[in-house]
This record gives C-alpha cells, structure tokens and sequence, in this order.
C-alpha cells in the first residue's frame, strides 16, 4: 500500500504501465568521468562544493540547468543509487529492479512499470552493485556472488553477479520510506474493509499472537508496523530483524538487527541469537520482522513463555498454508512437525493474510490457529479461516465469516454479532 495510489492522479506518471524517465537530459559520459575522478582524487566526504569545484574545473560551459543536474547525477553517481537516485525520489516508488543494462524497472504500487532509460553498460550496472554493497560493509565478487545488505539511508539492496545470474548483474532495491501508514489510511484507500480493520484493532488491544502472511511485496512489514502503532504507549516493543524495515509509530521501540559474517567469516549473529537476547530485555511484545528460518524455534518459544500479543511475518500463499510452512522451517531447527505444531497451537492466536493483486493490496483473511484431531494438515496444526474480505470488484459490503469466527470471537472476548462480525 502507498498514501499515492497509482492511479489515483491524473497525470501519466500517477496512471500504472506509464512508463517512468530516470533524471532529466543526458549528461556528456566524459564529462562524468572527468568529474567523478577528480572528486575522487582526494580524501574525505563528497560535497556538493567539492562536486561544483570539480565541475569548474573541467572547462565545460553547462549553463545554470545543466550545471545543476550535472552536480545532482555526479553526486547520485558517488554518494547514492547512481543513474537510479531520480527514481527515488517518487514517494510512491517502493522498489527498484536492474535486469540489465536497458532493462530497468519499479514498482509504484500497481506492480512493475519499466523505465525508459537505462544504464550505459553491464560494467556500469556491476560497478553500482559493487559500490552499494561496499557500503553496506558487504563484499561482491566472484567468491561472493549474491549479497544483501541495508544501507542508508533506507535502502535494502540485493545483488546477484553472473554466472549465478545468467544475464549479467542483477540488482533489486526495497526502499523503506519513513510514513507510517494508520489503519484509517489503509480503510480510505481500500486495503482493508472497516469491519476486518475492527476486528485487527480487537486483536491487538487482546494482545493475541499473531502471523502477517502473504508473498513478497503483499504489505506484510507496512501491515505490521501500522498495528505495532495501535499498541498502549506503556508497552515496550522489542523489534528483531535481519534488515531493520519497521518502523512503528510508538514511543518505545527497541530495534535489534542481524550481522552477516565479515570477510574472514566471523562475526555472525543471527536472528535466534537476537531473539534470546531480546527475552533478557523484559519486552512487553517480542516481534520477528520475518520468520525465515530456525529462528522460528525462538519465537515460538518466548510467545509460550508468557510474552503474549507479539508475532512477526512470514511467507506463504493463503493463511492455509502457514503450518506447512512453520513446519519447514522448524525442521531448520531441529523440529519435528510434531513439535512445531504443539509449540504453534498453544503459542499463535491468529494468521492475518495480505495480499496483492492488480487492485493493489490488501488485507484478505483472518484465521485461527488451532490443533487438528487428526495427522494433517503439518501434522497436528490448522488455520481455520474466521474473517475473510469479500472479493474487490463484487460489490458484496459486508465480511464473509467462517468456520473459525466463533472461536476467534471468543478470543477477543466478543459475541458473535448476526451481522457485521467485528461488531461488539
């Protein structure tokens, strides 16, 4: 979800599938070069001062417009994203995506829209990957060919060097922008039916465990900063994350992130390890940005030890499938599905399912978590669908409830209402 839709606008820029232009004219290459070397030729941080100087220097009369997207491209070329800063300046661009040299893309909100512009070479496009992972504190090269760092200010790049990419280099770039979106802004925009937002209110005030599931770019990280925001101020929220992406909008917010090994190999420190460390720090709600892997042991484990209301995302197709996935990823750690499931069904409340179609994202499903009478599904676990939003496009007003509702509502300490199931 955006606070700018795409498509709400009248302008082709505001309009999906209008093709997006990176910066304004071209600048002469040469004359970037020239520049660029001669800013680097001396130690400490690259002004624009030093930028302009540089550009004096050069002997080309640019006049006062192309002067300044002179300086503006040069100074995206050392200090940010390069040929792709303009793009990221959009509020409404979440991600970027370098397929190849002439192949660049972003996503506003209603999927990829390509750029027109391009990169001069696949030299050009691994230089940049380079450079942003360097500062990163990462390394990519030959014997470390596919890197994920976060660097500032915002940014969590990804980069895949041939020959694992088959193309030439890859580069992705998630932009975390600092709007926090309220759950009043996700009804307006039609992420979330004013019933469903009702019910999520309930179960964060219940201070339920929970899951945000959904596929990648479904709005799982916005989703669950905006209800970390509905939290009582008086609680202490303990973040956990391996790129550090949320940003609640409440007065107690403690972040922990995890480390990659250095170059020698050392250093690690995982997101399990971040999890032990934040029981140590009388949290009022644990949260793991993403379940990815054995951390999801650690999680499962605090949320049974008396540190009710927290959660975390993780990846899945329907709500449904989330007890097939824990128990793939509690076998990283050592689990049975026996074990996953008795651990998730005394430990998790509630799936909450985002998900992301040409209408944009939304909010689909709400179930409850609850054990099986008999091996299957994940053996002993089940997320039975309580809430779900009617189809985008049906008209239909009103949330179709399911087999697991009056459970749910006793979990929230409701009646089942006739009608309107978030009702009191």
């Amino acid at each position: 979800m955006t606070r700018h839709r795409a498509g709400s606008g009248s302008s082709p820029a505001a309009r999906p599938g209008a093709p997006a232009t990176v910066g304004g004219p071209p600048i002469d290459p040469a004359l970037l070069e020239t520049v660029r070397q001669t800013v680097l030729a001396e130690s400490g941080p690259v002004t624009d001062l030093r930028v302009a100087t540089a550009l004096r220097g050069s002997g080309r009369l640019l006049g006062a417009a192309g002067s300044l997207a002179a300086m503006d491209r040069i100074s995206a070329e050392l200090n940010g994203l390069g040929p792709l800063q303009p793009l990221a300046l959009d509020p409404r661009v979440t991600d970027i995506f370098v397929n190849a040299p002439d192949s660049v893309w972003l996503d506003r909100g209603a999927g990829p829209e390509r750029v027109r512009a391009g990169f001069e070479s696949e030299a050009a496009v691994r230089a940049l990957a380079v450079r942003l992972i360097a500062v990163g504190g990462r390394r990519l090269d030959d014997s470390s060919p596919c890197v994920d760092v976060r660097i500032a200010p915002g940014y969590r790049v990804h980069a895949v060097l041939p020959p694992i990419s088959c193309t030439g280099t890859l580069l992705s770039i998630r932009i975390r922008r600092r709007t926090v979106f309220t759950l009043a802004e996700w009804r307006e925009a039609g992420s979330v039916h004013p019933d469903m937002a009702r019910v999520l209110e309930r179960i964060m005030a219940a201070r339920l465990s929970f899951l945000i599931s959904g596929a990648t770019g479904a709005g799982k990280t916005t989703l669950l900063s905006t209800l970390l925001g509905l939290c009582p101020a008086s609680e202490r929220l303990v973040l956990i994350e391996d790129a550090a992406e949320l940003d609640p909008d409440h007065p107690h917010v403690l972040t922990l992130e995890a480390r990659h090994a250095n170059t020698e190999g050392t250093g690690v420190v995982d997101l399990a390890e971040l999890v032990r460390q934040a029981l140590r720090m009388t949290p009022g709600r644990v949260i793991v940005g993403e379940c990815r892997g054995p951390e999801v042991r650690e999680l499962l484990t605090a949320l049974n030890t008396g540190h009710s209301g927290g959660g975390g995302t993780i990846h899945a197709n329907s709500a449904r499938d989330v007890p097939a996935r824990l128990a793939a990823l509690g076998a990283l750690a050592g689990l049975t599905p026996q074990a996953v499931a008795l651990q998730a069904a005394s430990a998790l409340d509630v799936v909450i399912h985002v998900e992301r179609s040409a209408a944009g994202r939304r909010v689909a499903e709400i179930g409850v978590v609850a054990a099986t009478a008999g091996g299957m599904p994940a053996d002993g676990l089940q997320v039975v669908p309580a809430v779900s939003a009617p189809p985008p496009g049906t008209g239909e007003p009103a949330l179709v409830r399911g087999p697991g509702w009056p459970t749910l509502a006793a979990r929230l300490g409701i009646a089942a209402p006739p009608q309107g199931p978030a009702s009191s």
